[in-house]
């Protein structure tokens, strides 16, 4: 488990460039996954051996600057209540704002570790500017470039020095497998689960605090036994409006991080939107096992083509990583609820699949010799030996004389024929190629 950091204060100051900068160093290191990111706003990033998820909260507000101060208010409420701590950016160049003063506030009444970046300082003369951000009360602060990255160094050193330590996941002998819940609010979680575990409740023990927001109970029912990361009956504020696209995700980070796998309960009667969308790249982007539940599928007035028509529409917009089984329920009627358990049960028996390497040469080899990469600049590509590699989900490298020259589509067809091959329905895969 990650320690969260959120990235604060009013539009334009320069979160998302600073932002960038602490996930692309990241992203960089470990082989950058291609395809669109679709969802800018969530990564994660590692300084000097610690590993955090970083939000940055500012990417959810639309529309143009002066949008009132009651939506970044919202956010920064948020982000105190969610994040293990807080970096608030201001902009030298406009010196200290009313909205500033206001965060400043917000955040001075926190116990957690606040860190004050003063942006955009890329000279001497900058540097004095700064000094005025003294007068917010927050305690010293650092001077960054997010354009350049100068400074960034200090300010991550003392991040990760005042990051709480996180308990260590206990290792259980035979650890269950962990589903959690996700999904938009009101999207009908609370009453999957409560149709799922009845009413009588049957459930085991009730772990609370294992992650701070999310409850774990652990089910053994209809021949099934998992822990179940429940994210729908958090702490419901009040003053935090349901609409707030930015509220479903942030409540997501922590479950989804947390968990094997995950179930999307989307609403049928209102599609599979934006928020979905960002929930569904937010597992993908974790390698995490992912089920799709249509809920309140008996509200939706069908035609004899209906199902066939909605699940196209959303592999429309989760490609190319379509391979994810879509379930139509309803928690109401109880509708294919248990289908929808023995779907998660085997989603992560696929994620955990190991193939033996031999089998994987056997049946990959000559696939890869009737179908080679193609060549580049009259150089042959030559794939001799593959296999699997001892990760929580599943990655493959396939070793080649000169692998710097396979592209893309390649890659796909490789993940494509991996699947048609061996079972990973629900599951994201790695394929990388390396020098044999």
């Amino acid at each position: 488990m990650n320690n969260i950091v959120a990235i604060v204060g009013r539009p334009n100051v320069g979160k998302s460039t600073f932002f960038n900068r602490l996930i692309q160093r990241r992203e960089a290191i470990v082989d950058s996954v291609s395809g669109v990111t679709r969802d800018r706003n969530y990564g994660k990033s590692e300084w000097n051996g610690k590993e955090f998820s970083v939000i940055d909260t500012g990417g959810y507000i639309k529309g143009s600057d002066d949008i009132f101060e009651g939506e970044i208010r919202k956010q920064v409420e948020l982000a105190i209540d969610e994040a293990d701590a807080i970096i608030f950016v201001v902009d030298v160049e406009d010196g200290i704002t009313p909205m500033d003063e206001e965060v400043a506030k917000l955040l001075r009444k926190v116990t957690k570790p606040v860190l004050l970046a003063v942006n955009k300082v890329d000279n001497a003369m900058r540097q004095q500017d700064a000094i005025e951000f003294y007068n917010l009360g927050l305690g010293e602060y650092f001077t960054i470039a997010g354009m350049s990255g100068s400074g960034t160094g200090e300010l991550l050193d003392k991040l990760v020095e005042v990051l709480p330590e996180l308990p260590d996941a206990v290792e259980e002998e035979n650890p269950l497998p962990r589903f959690c819940v996700v999904g938009r609010p009101n999207a009908g979680k609370s009453s999957f689960i409560n149709a799922l575990i009845g009413e009588d409740r049957f459930v085991v023990t009730d772990i609370a605090g294992t992650t701070r927001d999310a409850i774990d109970t652990k089910y053994n029912r209809f021949g099934f036994e998992f822990n179940l990361v429940d994210t729908a009956g958090i702490r419901r504020k009040a003053k935090v409006k349901e609409d707030l696209e930015f509220y479903s995700v942030m409540r997501s980070v922590r479950a989804i991080e947390h968990s094997d796998v995950c179930i999307l309960v989307i609403d049928a009667t209102r599609g599979f939107e934006g928020q979905d969308q960002n929930i569904f790249w937010l597992a993908e982007k974790n390698r995490k096992g992912i089920v799709i539940l249509v809920n309140k599928w008996d509200l939706v007035e069908k035609d004899t083509m209906s199902t066939k028509r909605y699940e196209d529409a959303i592999r429309k917009e989760i490609e190319p990583f379509t391979d994810v089984p879509i379930l139509f329920v309803s928690a109401l009627t109880k509708q294919r609820l248990l289908k929808a358990l023995e779907t998660a049960v085997q989603v992560y028996e696929n994620r955990k699949q190991r193939v033996a390497t031999s089998k994987l040469n056997e049946i990959m080899l000559p696939i890869i010799e009737h179908m080679p990469p193609p060549a580049v600049k009259g150089k042959y590509i030559k794939i001799k030996f593959c296999m699997q590699l001892p990760t929580p989900a599943p990655q493959f490298v396939f070793f080649a004389n000169l692998p710097q020259y396979i592209k893309d589509p390649y890659r796909r067809f490789v993940e494509n024929k991996l699947r048609e091959n061996f079972d990973f329905e629900g599951v994201p895969i790695d394929v990388y190629f390396r020098q044999k």
